[in-house]
């Protein structure tokens, strides 16, 4: 059964999040662009039987507060940190997805508490940076034109043609359900972050586990992270654990021994 708890970030936003089960390292899972701790219920139902496992609504997402105003990586790891803080654990692995990449790294940043980091498709290569031009066009896209956005634009950047029906379903359900306002507030911070300063100061081993879509590379980011390695799973598009769970959960795992053995 899990619990329903709730912190105070550092700028007085509430941030509601979920535990579970119990066991080393306590296993914290921090959603995407406009996704909730309802993402990771199959990761939660896995592997909760040996490790505590903690979901986070980050502000505006979810059930956690939305009446943040300096939306910025620092603020994100902000509401992590703050579900750290209150958990107390020994140890911990910080999985972040998608936007959340950024913000589980800069949380990570010089604590003793954190095993290592688990980057779920995204920031797979640190030496692209997408041009000014093109995002400023995405966000007044979303600003002017959200759901065109939703339902023309962004399916190709995140399906693969298996991903299953029913994901994609979801995904738009829950995009188009977003408060006015918030996705371009949610999504900037991402847009405007120094990434391989983020990744250069995590000492951590780094795991990712990324969709197949795009060619891997990990050499490349081996140049930013201290101790960085990736794996693919073939055939998911942008939600590896929506997607094909169960060889997700194996990947994680593989992750996680990957990190004791370090």
């Amino acid at each position: 059964m899990a619990r329903d708890l709730q912190v105070v970030s550092s700028d007085g936003t509430a941030i509601h999040f979920e535990t579970t089960g119990r066991g080393t390292p306590a296993l914290v899972f921090v959603h995407g662009w406009l996704g909730n701790v309802r993402w990771w219920d199959a990761q939660r139902d896995h592997f909760a039987a040996s490790h505590q496992v903690v979901t986070i609504d980050l502000a505006g997402h979810g059930r956690s507060g939305a009446s943040r105003t300096d939306w910025s990586i620092a603020r994100y790891a902000d509401d992590i940190r703050a579900v750290l803080d209150h958990l107390g654990a020994a140890q911990v692995v910080l999985v972040g997805h998608s936007m959340s990449g950024p913000n589980v790294l800069a949380a990570a940043a010089g604590r003793a508490d954190v095993l290592g980091v688990v980057l779920v498709d995204t920031m797979k290569n640190l030496d692209r940076v997408m041009p000014g031009e093109q995002v400023q066009q995405m966000i007044e896209l979303y600003r002017t034109d959200y759901r065109r956005a939703v339902e023309h634009v962004l399916p190709r950047y995140l399906y693969s043609p298996l991903t299953p029906g029913p994901v994609r379903e979801r995904i738009q359900r829950e995009f188009l359900a977003a408060p006015a306002g918030l996705p371009v507030l949610a999504i900037e911070p991402l847009y405007k972050g120094d990434l391989p300063a983020i990744a250069a100061q995590v000492k951590v081993p780094v795991r990712a586990i990324n969709s197949d879509v795009e060619p891997l590379d990990p050499s490349i980011n081996r140049k930013h992270f201290h101790d960085y390695d990736a794996v693919a799973i073939a055939g998911v598009g942008h939600y590896p654990m929506l997607e094909k769970p169960a060889e997700f959960n194996r990947a994680l795992q593989d992750c996680l021994g990957s990190m004791r053995a370090r």
